[in-house]
């Protein structure tokens, strides 16, 4: 029943979440987009669920609902290679614009006690390159032969991948002593994901499962996890935070069991964080929080995407879809989020924040980020939230994630000796919300 609800609720909303701080987003509910995400030790949304689930006995009655536009740019570039093989190119995706809608709900029990649903996008990766940038006369012809023309990874036809994470989280909060609460929020998460024009590694030395690593339209998956936290007020101007979600065991991609790690297996991983809010006057705030995003907990994101050369060596295991076959590479990544906000007047609240975070992207794994160059690491945002009377308020939130780029050798160098070619991705973001909140 639970897995039906997560589906239902997937297939109201079609977005994609293109996330930032690797595939994660930068933040969620706009009041925390609009503070570089730092929300840890923060008590003014309904998200907690999302954040740290013991902040929400202190966010009251209220519901909140909103969408954020985001607009991802991303390119790759492959130079250096010599004129006979002809693998030079370049291309900029397209599918630029997304809409990522948001929800949650908190309803106080007692004074003491609170409980609340929050559904949210926690993160995703789209790339979508058109085809034809390599000649038919290319070196392409020794992965997959025949075709009129290839695009970046010698595949057939466009090239990228589409990925979209939903989580569902019911929460539970107490407040065990004045100021002092903790929270837990079963997560109940939906993904999605295709992937386009990667023909060129389905077969046999590359794959466990040729068939299975391109082009087999969209696959679905659920699982489930948790995120617990701690929230203290120490002070009067002092407050602190503590959330950790556990790593969330997905089913298989089953339609993808050739590309992905252990047969189509993409866990999302675990990730932690601690928060403190400063308040020196009753109109200003500053909060600052630490994550730690553990990409390693999932074998399709973190296993070097080198080990497919071992595919071709015999090393079954080492293979696409094998029980340590190849990925992405990203390595864990630590996050950095600042927030201010300042209380005009009674019906205006203005906020400003910046997030830094590791570029998890390793340059030997530059050919396969082709698919998902999350490379970006600094944002910087801005938001307000005008109060239309006691119960109601509408609140905006823009984001610019800097430029970035990464380059190194391309892995189609180790197949013929003397190559040096040189592959490069990039990737700038911006994004802008609105959401509607109503306390009760």
């Amino acid at each position: 029943m639970k897995k039906k609800l997560i589906v239902a609720l997937a297939a109201a909303v079609p977005f994609v979440a293109h996330a930032t701080d690797g595939y994660f987003s930068h933040g969620y509910g706009l009041v925390a987009k609009g503070m570089g995400g730092a929300s840890i030790a923060v008590t003014d949304s309904a998200f907690g669920a999302a954040n740290n689930p013991a902040t929400m006995v202190f966010a009251g009655n209220r519901w909140e609902l909103g969408v954020d536009l985001f607009s991802p740019h991303r390119s790759a570039e492959r130079t250096d290679a010599p004129a006979q093989a002809g693998l030079n190119g370049k291309a900029d995706s397209d599918s630029n614009y997304f809409a990522v809608p948001e929800f949650a709900y908190n309803r106080m029990a007692n004074a003491n006690m609170s409980y609340g649903l929050t559904v949210y996008g926690n993160g995703g990766m789209n790339t979508d390159y058109p085809g034809g940038q390599i000649p038919a006369q290319s070196a392409c012809q020794l992965f997959n032969p025949g075709q009129a023309s290839y695009n970046l990874l010698c595949g057939s036809g466009r090239l990228g991948v589409d990925l979209i994470q939903l989580i569902v989280a019911p929460s539970v909060a107490y407040q065990f002593a004045p100021g002092h609460s903790v929270g837990i929020a079963p997560l109940f998460a939906y993904q999605r994901f295709k992937a386009e024009g990667v023909q060129a590694f389905d077969n046999p030395g590359f794959s466990t499962s040729p068939g299975n690593v391109s082009n087999r339209g969209y696959a679905n998956s659920t699982g489930f996890g948790a995120r617990v936290g701690y929230y203290g007020r120490l002070s009067p101007q002092f407050a602190v935070g503590v959330s950790y979600a556990t790593k969330m065991s997905m089913g298989e991609f089953d339609k993808y069991k050739g590309l992905f790690a252990e047969s189509g297996g993409f866990d999302i991983p675990s990730h932690w964080g601690v928060g403190i809010a400063f308040d020196p006057t009753e109109q200003f705030q500053v909060a600052l929080d630490y994550e730690r995003i553990n990409y390693s907990d999932s074998k399709s994101v973190s296993n070097a995407s080198s080990l497919v050369l071992m595919c071709g060596a015999g090393v079954s295991s080492a293979c696409l879809g094998g029980s340590g076959g190849a990925g992405f590479g990203w390595r864990d990544i630590d996050v950095w989020k600042l927030g201010f906000q300042y209380k005009v007047n009674p019906g205006l609240t203005v906020r400003a924040g910046y997030n830094v975070s590791d570029n998890p992207i390793k340059p030997g794994d530059v050919t396969f980020n082709i698919l998902a160059p999350g490379v970006v690491r600094q944002h910087i945002t801005v938001g307000a939230t005008w109060n239309q009377d006691r119960d109601s308020a509408i609140t905006l939130a823009g984001m610019y994630a800097f430029s970035n780029d990464v380059t190194a050798p391309s892995l189609f160098n180790a197949f013929s000796p003397g190559l040096a070619m040189q592959e490069k991705i990039q990737m700038h973001e911006y994004s802008i919300g609105v959401q509607y909140a109503r306390r009760f």
